[in-house]
Parts: C-alpha cells; sequence; structure tokens
C-alpha cells in the first residue's frame, strides 16, 4: 500500500458505496438509508478542506455490480469506502472493494464497522484489497486518514486503525470515544438528496412515506452475551441531549420531507430524557405530522408506564421489545436481567397507549430442545405481541457468545453471509443445525400461520398491524423461512 501524497492541484476524491445487496426479507418491503456513511460524510465535509464528497447508493440508485463499476470509474476516487454493518454483508463489501482495486490498484480502500473491527487482523489476512480497517468509533479516525492521505504522511500515528503496510499487519492503539455526541453534524441527507424519496419502510408507514434514520445515541449500559454492539461503543452508552435530538428529527422533517423516523438507538431508555425528547417535539408543532420508531428494553417500559402517554402524543408509534425467551434460564445465560412477567407487561402497557408492539424472540441457545421451544410459541401466544420476529441465536464476532462458541467448537458454519439470525450457525445439546432450522420455520408458521390470527391482523383497526399482516399472509414468508431448511 502506498501512502504517497495526493498531487495537488486539485480536490480530493472521496468516495462511500453502499454495495448492491438483498434486503433482510423479515422485515418487508423496506430501503433504509446508509446511514453510516453519510454521517461518516457529512463529519469528513465539516473537519476537512479541499475534499470532493460521493455517496453512491446502489440500492437507491438500482445499480448492479457493472452499473456500480461504471460510476467509480466516473468518479475516478482517490479513497473508497464502504461498511458491512453486519458480519452477513462482509462478502460484499470485500467484493465492492476488490471492484474498486480492479479499477484503479493506487485507490486507498477502507471499510468498518463491528464485524471489521472484531476480525481486523483476520481481515486484512483474508483480504488484500482492504488497506485500511477502522476499528470502532470512525468519524475523527477517517477525517485523520483523509488528511494523512492527502498530505503523504503515512499512517503510523493515527489511532483506531489497522492496515497492511508492506508485507505486515500492523494494529494502531485505540482511539478515544467522542465524548459529546451533541457536537457530531446531522447526518449528510444531502449527499443522497437526488433519491431520499425512495427510502421508504412500507410494513411501519407504507411505501410513499418519506423515512429516515437518526441516531440518539450510541452503545448501551446492559452487557448481553450475544449483542456486539455494547462491547464494539466499549461498554458505555452516550447519549444526544433532547433537544440536539428533537433538532435533528426537525431537520429531517423540514429538510428532506421525513414523516417516518426510525431511532437507531440499542437501547432508547425511557427515562427524564424521553420525556424531554417528548417536551421537544411537541412544542415544535411537529408532533402530529411525524411517526417515530424505536427499541427499548422491557423492564424500561415497565418503569416508565406514566410517560407513555406523553411519549405516544409526540409521535410515538412503534416500539420494538427484545423479549428474547420466557425461560429464565435461558435469560440469565444471555445476561438479559428481564423477566417473562416484565415482558407481558410491557407488550400491555404498549398496546394500552396505542403504540404499535414488536416483539423480538430467540431459539436455538445451547439448552434448548424441541420442547423448549414449544413452549416459546405458546408464550407467543400468551404474549400476543402486534408483531414477532423470530431468530436463531447467532455468534456474531466481538460477542462473548462467539467467543465461548468458538473456543468451545460449537461454530459448524463459518459463512459469513449466513450470519443473519435466519441461518443455523450451531446446534444445540439435543438439536442439529437442520433440526434448529426447522424449528425457526415452525416458530413462523405457528404465528403467522394461524386464520385466526390473520383474520384478526387483517382486519385490525390499527393500521401496522394491517400492513404487517397484509405482508407476512401474502408475500410468502413463511415459504421464505422454509426454503432456509436443507
Amino acid at each position: 500500500m502506498t501512502h504517497e501524497k495526493v498531487k495537488e492541484g486539485g480536490e480530493t476524491r472521496v468516495l462511500f458505496i453502499e454495495p448492491p445487496k438483498e434486503p433482510w426479507f423479515l422485515m418487508g418491503d423496506y430501503l433504509a438509508p446508509p446511514y453510516g456513511i453519510i454521517q461518516l460524510a457529512a463529519y469528513l465535509e465539516r473537519e476537512v478542506e479541499n475534499v470532493e464528497i460521493e455517496v453512491l447508493d446502489c440500492n437507491a440508485q438500482r445499480l448492479d455490480w457493472r452499473g456500480m463499476e461504471r460510476r467509480i470509474e466516473a468518479f475516478n476516487p482517490h479513497i473508497v469506502a464502504s461498511s458491512a454493518l453486519a458480519t452477513c454483508n462482509t462478502y460484499v463489501v470485500a467484493r465492492t472493494l476488490e471492484t474498486v482495486k480492479k479499477i484503479n490498484p493506487d485507490i486507498l480502500t477502507v471499510t468498518g464497522g463491528q464485524h471489521f473491527t472484531a476480525t481486523a487482523q483476520e481481515s486484512l489476512e483474508e483480504y488484500p484489497v482492504i488497506d485500511v480497517i477502522v476499528r470502532g468509533e470512525g468519524e475523527q479516525t477517517l477525517a485523520e486518514l483523509v488528511k494523512s492521505r492527502i498530505e503523504g504522511t503515512g499512517f503510523s500515528s493515527i489511532r483506531g486503525i489497522s492496515f497492511r503496510n508492506g508485507g505486515e499487519i500492523k494494529h494502531n492503539p485505540p482511539r478515544p470515544l467522542i465524548e459529546n455526541l451533541d457536537s457530531l453534524p446531522y447526518p449528510g441527507y444531502h449527499f443522497v438528496k437526488d433519491f431520499v424519496h425512495k427510502y421508504h419502510f412500507s410494513a411501519m408507514a407504507g411505501r410513499n412515506t418519506p423515512y429516515a434514520l437518526v441516531e440518539g445515541s450510541r452503545g448501551c449500559a446492559h452487557r448481553c452475551t450475544f449483542c456486539s454492539q455494547w462491547r464494539h461503543w466499549q461498554g458505555g452508552w452516550r447519549v444526544k441531549s433532547p433537544k440536539r435530538l428533537a433538532d435533528e428529527m426537525e431537520y429531517c422533517y423540514r429538510n428532506h420531507g421525513s414523516r417516518f423516523i426510525w431511532l437507531t438507538d440499542d437501547n432508547f431508555g425511557l427515562g427524564k430524557r424521553a420525556s424531554d425528547l417528548a417536551d421537544e417535539i411537541i412544542s415544535r408543532g411537529i408532533s402530529e405530522d411525524i411517526m417515530w420508531f424505536t427499541q427499548a428494553r422491557c423492564d424500561d417500559v415497565v418503569r416508565g408506564e406514566s410517560i407513555l402517554p406523553r411519549l405516544r402524543r409526540a409521535g410515538l408509534r412503534w416500539v420494538l421489545l427484545g423479549v428474547e425467551n420466557p425461560d429464565p434460564g435461558v435469560l440469565e445465560s444471555f445476561r438479559k436481567n428481564i423477566t417473562w412477567e416484565q415482558a407481558k407487561e410491557a407488550v400491555k402497557l404498549l398496546k394500552k397507549n396505542d403504540i404499535f408492539t414488536q416483539a423480538m424472540f430467540i431459539i436455538g441457545s445451547r439448552k434448548d430442545t424441541s420442547k423448549s421451544i414449544e413452549k416459546l410459541r405458546v408464550f407467543t401466544d400468551e404474549l400476543d405481541p402486534d408483531f414477532a420476529i423470530f431468530g436463531i441465536l447467532t455468534p456474531f464476532p466481538g460477542t462473548e457468545l462467539f467467543e465461548e462458541a468458538r473456543r468451545k467448537g460449537w461454530i459448524e458454519d463459518y459463512n459469513w453471509s449466513h450470519y443473519d439470525m435466519l441461518h443455523a450457525i450451531m446446534p444445540t445439546e439435543t438439536l442439529s443445525r437442520k433440526e434448529v432450522q426447522e424449528e425457526l420455520h415452525e416458530c413462523y408458521r405457528h404465528f403467522y400461520g394461524s386464520w385466526s390470527r390473520r383474520i384478526r391482523g387483517l382486519f385490525s383497526s390499527n393500521q401496522f398491524r394491517r400492513r404487517v399482516f397484509f405482508y407476512m399472509a401474502f408475500r410468502g414468508v413463511i415459504r421464505q423461512v422454509r426454503s432456509l431448511t436443507w
């Protein structure tokens, strides 16, 4: 890899790429904005002079691999950055950067995100098309990297990167986290303004409702064994202030027409900050015209009962609960620190306040059997969330679960494209991977194949429930889950 200074006399061209990829079919007809790269692009734009930035979203712009290649050739970048976001997209990013190197081997290729942070050594060994991996939080690190490339000063002093230097792989010390998230620029939706109208989430808000992502916090104060987020963010939980968060939501609403907003927080929290956010949104006169979605813990919902009516008035219409499993032993092994009683109460409270309730369940833990998974299915009937997503316990790199599973030899599949919570990666003590896969199909068949539940859903007074059940009943989701069984 060369550290040559970019030639003087023109701007340094940086291209951010969201590569072509298949959507996660369980969530229906949706296309999310590439939040990670537009946030990085906005920060780079603010902090580094003489940089020409372009964001290429192949999915929104309907570009296949050949179309992407032509756009790279036309822009002729000095630096290309692409992030996997999820482990299952690892090969897609590698193929993207391989295409970049085929066009011009001198282009500096950069990636990051949770997967590449956790697998920096292995990834640089396996994919020679990657020049630099930005580990952890990316804004400041990428800005320094671009400055270094412009000036030709080398990368040895840049904290938070792993890179190939000649025949040697180097890992620089980690970078401290940004203390004040309010200091970040708004996400760079102006980089995708020509196709921002294409971002949508049909099941949640309808095909024609403009949709945006907004980040309210980073990290989580809890330490679930299967979650890569808390370790990626170094075990802390940093939040934007309610005013800043409301500013950002209003910015998306007024400047980009966003009417449905997904707060990307891993754990929103339902304390005073949430109450203050509701006050901010209501005071701006936009609460009647926007809907927003977030994910929260069951115990936080129960503790935050008193503020739910105000959050609903402020536009909160959809909450994802990580219920995971009703078995206390499984919850303890996950270090989840909730109970099935709290899950039931949380669903009840959200429904009482006319907030659509999505519940996430996990099967395939080490002690799972056919009988225990059947008990989970019965529990989902009792819980009766508006929307249920069932996933298979997946050992994502960077989690405690991955470390234990690799050490004990549980992992039977290292094909990263299968790390999507829909493919069985490990057996349980009594079930083979094939049997776990079959149990997943039975979970969906049981919940969405019930004619009584279908009819209640299709004729529900709740518009979200109607949309979800129309999709699950008529778009072949059960059949698609079944197709994963080998």
